[in-house]
């Protein structure tokens, strides 16, 4: 392996970092604890200034730059949180920065930028991904003599992002069992290896992807670092076609293991976070406490932190995150209705057809004169799953039954 992140250089970029980015708090989630039969901890990086770790990484990179280099200034790419850290250090370090951002990055993310990079930084919003964003960014790049700040495939940026490990060994007595780390491109997993392979080796580090870009366990899986052709984007703080060369390198020698997570169990996870425990959190600081289900025999007893790795959400989002934790959580249900043209049809449907409990959530209805019966899309919130299958029972019994339409994406998407 050609680079590994040393401790020396890890402790000198926390040195660098000082500056700008506070301990951020190691706290006791006393609910998670209870839930799991283990002591969890989680680790408050969503509290830095600019709401992530990312901080961390790009000042660290940023300050290792020539002066010749400070003053033909950078480039980055980013769906967001590395997005404002470079623009922080850019305002900080007086470095003029042009950021490409992908063109379906959450507005809250864009405006956040602009405010740390103030008249220091130009945003280009460019491509639907992060990697069309980072294409585009490089070109840029290479044509104006620039430098690229990357977001996780650079030594600097992986020293700076190791130095979460410092703090958190500074913060506990008792030894850490398992380490969660959400995964985008690898960056902060790959900081963290650095550490903790040095100072507390026994420590399993869990890597953690969306389900929909799970870049890192697919290219550990096949051996050689993959680009994944397609990718759900929801989860914009860690969703990556394709991983650093420099972090799979250290992910797959060192990573204990990886896991991806479905979008809508971290849907469910946000929310129980903010209901719950009143932290508010963005889909890729959600990972890592999504994940521990799937280790909860594992972690038993265990000291177990969760690295909280952002808190950029847009209130905008809530109702697609309600609708995909009600959807993973089968409690929201979408229907093809088919209506008799006759008067009372409906409110024949809501009296007989759905239970006490159910809640029509969605529907969207067009009468034909020329058709004996006229569908509808109905979406029908249940309290319980046990409640679906009389509820299809009952609709098939009344001829009220068209289809259904969770299990048909395709469809779905299109009438939906």
């Amino acid at each position: 392996m050609a680079y590994f992140p040393q401790l020396k250089d890890i402790k000198s970029a926390l040195e660098v970092i000082r500056e700008v980015a506070k301990v951020t708090p190691l706290d006791e989630s006393i609910r998670l604890s209870k839930q799991y039969r283990s002591n969890v901890l989680l680790k408050r990086e969503d509290l830095h200034r600019v709401r992530s770790y990312k901080i961390r990484g790009a000042y660290n990179k940023m300050s290792s730059l020539t002066q010749e280099e400070r003053s033909k200034g950078v480039v980055c790419a980013s769906a967001g949180n590395h997005a404002q850290g470079v623009a922080f250090a850019c305002h900080h370090l007086g470095i003029k920065g042009t950021i490409y951002m992908p063109s379906v990055t959450p507005k809250q993310k864009v405006q956040q930028t602009k405010m740390f990079g103030g008249d220091t930084i130009e945003i280009v919003l460019e491509g639907d991904t992060f990697d069309d964003s980072s294409k585009a960014a490089l070109d840029f790049c290479r044509e104006n003599d620039k430098t690229f700040v990357h977001p996780f495939d650079d030594e600097k940026v992986i020293e700076g992002q190791g130095t979460i490990g410092l703090e958190l060994l500074e913060q506990i007595s008792t030894p850490i069992d398992y380490i969660f780390v959400a995964v985008g491109g690898g960056g902060l997993a790959s900081g963290l290896c650095g550490v903790f392979n040095a100072l507390s080796p026994h420590t399993k580090i869990i890597g953690v992807e969306p389900f929909g870009a799970a870049s890192m366990k697919t290219s550990i899986d096949n051996g050689t670092n993959t680009r994944l052709e397609k990718i759900d984007k929801f989860i914009d703080g860690a969703a990556v076609q394709r991983v650093g060369d420099l972090t799979f390198a250290i992910c797959k020698e060192y990573l204990h293991d990886i896991c991806a997570i479905p979008e809508g169990k971290v849907c469910q996870t946000i929310l129980d976070l903010y209901n719950r425990d009143a932290i508010v959190v963005e889909p890729a600081g959600a990972l890592t406490i999504a994940a521990l289900d799937d280790y909860a025999e594992e972690i038993k007893g265990k000291n177990v932190v969760c690295i909280v790795s952002g808190s950029n959400n847009d209130i905008a989002r809530m109702a697609e995150i309600k609708e995909r934790a009600l959807l993973y959580g089968k409690l929201k249900h979408y229907f093809i209705v088919r209506f008799p043209q006759r008067p009372g049809a409906l409110k024949h449907f809501v009296a007989d057809i759905l239970g006490p409990d159910d809640d029509i959530t969605h529907f969207e209805y067009s009468k034909k004169s020329n058709k004996e019966n006229a569908p509808a899309i109905v979406g029908i919130e249940l309290k319980s799953t046990a409640d679906l299958q009389p509820l299809i029972d009952r609709m098939k019994a009344h001829n009220f039954f068209g289809g259904y339409l969770n299990d048909k994406p395709d469809l779905f998407q299109y009438l939906v």
